[in-house]
């Protein structure tokens, strides 16, 4: 009994060691050398060699070796040809899988990195001028000052905190109920226990200190100058902000009747209260000279060319609001409709009941679960979701648990085939799914399915809603010249429009959908661009003090949650679901940032990200 008792208490070591490793290689900073990286799970790999195979034994030694050289610049391209036949023959001759993954790693490392060691070789340095920088701030695609607005709110400044978040993102409040955090997926406070809870924090602030009573930043002197903004979503409206703090006139132009774009018309109640969102949006039109033109969809009622002639500069900001139908038998079926389109209606008040109906839901992502969430909310009998694969589940895990307690059925492995339709109704009867079996994975690290010997799988359904994507309307502007590739506009880097002087562009209709923060990132990085175009160069200062950074004593502390309403509370109406952060859980979550803009490495120096 000692002796197992003994080996239990050893694994229960094991464990412990295994997981806090696991945190180390998930805070890897962004920044880092990637073939630094690669040296360091390389040599993961050599630890847990049994020394039994000369391949693993021997050969990865040896590979470390020359990637230690081409690290310290005295390798040469031979040495990269010699690494890459090494790394070969280690993968084909290694007796079990240590030996096989670790020489594919190098090998995926040349593959992927083959600019970088041509750079280590040849220039003796990194492609560009790598550095360790602040996890968070990097990873926010809007590069908001997170320890700065972080630190703000421990010392209660929740005004202050609002205007530096300001400075990189318009939308303080939106972002705080339904951004996807990124910046947390590499905090370094996870050596210590977990993440900081970065968007429970800012929603923590607007809480406390309401966007739209927040004083913007000081506009700057009127520059005579127009630009104006087809499209009133997160993009749009972000771009038109900073624009008009700038000092120039924006008009903006949307097709719907007030502004938001998939904010207001995409995402439900439950997750963003519309009241909260204009609190952003009164926000941003008071941020100088802004004037919004709802019901007016460009090349209806007033022309591409008209808008360009009338203007110095323009930015399209159309977004991806046509949700995606599949080329399937039934597709044009009554009660077989889009995410997008379904979730829009309810919006829109157009669609509030489905008693009794039994829902099916084609994919995984985070739009797939508003719409399997919307339509639990709006009392429907039953609602399945049904996914070919496992990695088709894209949504957040907050979203796809939050789903689950409400009641949604998740069912993989199930490919879809076509649609049954009543032949006197024309309204969906049945779908009909094959089932999978999973097989092996891609070049990108995906698990690949397979038909199963399984006959197909019928399933009965009163309502089909698709939730494979979405597309830009971009018809009107391809009649007026606008390049277009695969129903995206074309943009280069600074997104100005290919061929197109004056004219510019960014968020989904340029990538296809993606988040808010991406398309706010976007609208950022425009507004900046065109103010250039036009010949000038403003700043948006914000006048906020960083309270001093203090030594944190990084005792290991739990991670404030943002509460959820009870599943049973929450399906019954549209009423936000998320509870208020306390007093006490904001400032002892505050408290736990190591504030990595003053400590370390990429700490923030003069003006705070403004290089």
């Amino acid at each position: 009994m000692k002796k197992l008792k003994a080996n239990g208490n050893m694994n229960e070591r094991i464990d412990n060691v295994l997981y806090k490793f696991r945190s180390r290689m998930k805070s890897y900073p962004p920044g880092m050398c990637p073939i630094s990286l690669y040296r360091s799970l390389l040599q993961i790999s050599m630890n847990q060699s049994c020394g039994k195979c000369v391949p693993c034994r021997d050969g990865l030694v040896e590979v470390d070796r020359m990637l230690q050289s081409i690290l310290n610049g005295s390798a040469d391209e031979e040495v990269v040809g010699k690494m890459r036949k090494l790394a070969q023959m280690i993968a084909e001759t290694s007796d079990c899988a240590v030996g096989i993954s670790a020489a594919h790693l190098i090998l995926d490392s040349l593959e992927q990195f083959a600019d970088e060691y041509e750079s280590h070789v040849k220039e003796h340095r990194c492609i560009t001028n790598v550095k360790q920088t602040i996890p968070c701030v990097t990873l926010c695609p809007a590069h908001v000052d997170i320890p700065g607005y972080i630190a703000l709110i421990k010392e209660e400044d929740y005004s202050g905190a609002v205007r530096l978040i300001r400075k990189r993102n318009p939308f303080p409040t939106a972002c705080a109920y339904v951004c996807e955090h990124p910046c947390e997926s590499k905090c370094r406070r996870a050596l210590v226990d977990d993440p900081i809870n970065i968007r429970g924090l800012k929603k923590y602030a607007v809480d406390m200190a309401h966007a739209e009573l927040v004083d913007n930043p000081v506009k700057n002197v009127s520059t005579g100058k127009k630009i104006s903004i087809i499209g009133a979503g997160p993009a749009g409206l972000t771009a038109a902000y900073y624009l008009a703090l700038m000092g120039h006139l924006v008009e903006i132009y949307d097709e719907h009747e007030e502004p938001g774009g998939m904010l207001r018309y995409g995402i439900p109640d439950y997750r963003l209260p519309k009241e909260e969102l204009d609190r952003d949006i009164k926000a941003i039109l008071a941020a100088g000279d802004i004037v919004f033109h709802g019901n007016t969809k460009v090349g209806k009622d007033i022309s591409f060319e008209e808008i360009r002639q009338s203007s110095d500069a323009v930015y399209l900001g159309l977004g991806a609001q046509i949700g995606n139908r599949m080329p399937v038998n039934g597709v044009d079926s009554e009660n077989v409709i889009p995410a997008a389109d379904f979730l829009q209606l309810v919006s829109e008040g157009k669609m509030t009941d489905l008693s009794g109906k039994r829902v099916a839901l084609i994919g995984g992502g985070n739009v797939a679960m508003d719409a399997a969430r919307t339509a639990v909310r709006l009392k429907a009998e039953t609602v399945h979701l049904f996914t070919r694969k496992r990695d088709d589940y894209t949504a957040v895990d907050e979203e796809m648990i939050g789903a689950m307690q409400e009641g949604v059925r998740f069912r993989t492995l199930l490919s879809f085939l076509n649609i049954e339709s009543d032949k006197e109704t024309n309204s969906v009867k049945a779908i009909w799914l094959q089932p999978e079996i999973v097989g092996a994975y891609d070049e990108y690290g995906r698990v690949m399915t397979e038909h199963s010997s399984n006959y197909p799988y019928r399933f009965l359904c009163d309502y089909l809603i698709l939730a494979v994507g979405q597309s830009t309307d971009t018809a009107s502007f391809e009649a007026a010249g606008v390049p277009t590739e695969r129903g995206r506009i074309l943009a280069d880097d600074e997104c100005m429009v290919t061929g197109m002087d004056g004219v510019f562009s960014g968020g989904d209709c340029v990538t296809g959908p993606s988040t808010a923060i991406n398309a706010i990132a976007a609208g950022q990085v425009a507004a900046y661009n065109i103010d250039e175009y036009l010949g000038y160069h403003h700043k948006v200062n914000v006048d906020v003090e960083i309270p001093v950074a203090l030594p944190n004593p990084c005792i290991p502390t739990g991670r404030a949650e943002i509460e959820m309403k009870d599943s049973y509370e929450r399906k019954e109406n549209f009423d936000p679901i998320e509870l208020p952060m306390t007093y006490e859980e904001a400032m002892r979550e505050s408290g736990r940032c190591l504030r990595c803009d003053h400590y370390g490495c990429g700490a923030l120096k003069g003006g705070r990200g403004d290089e």
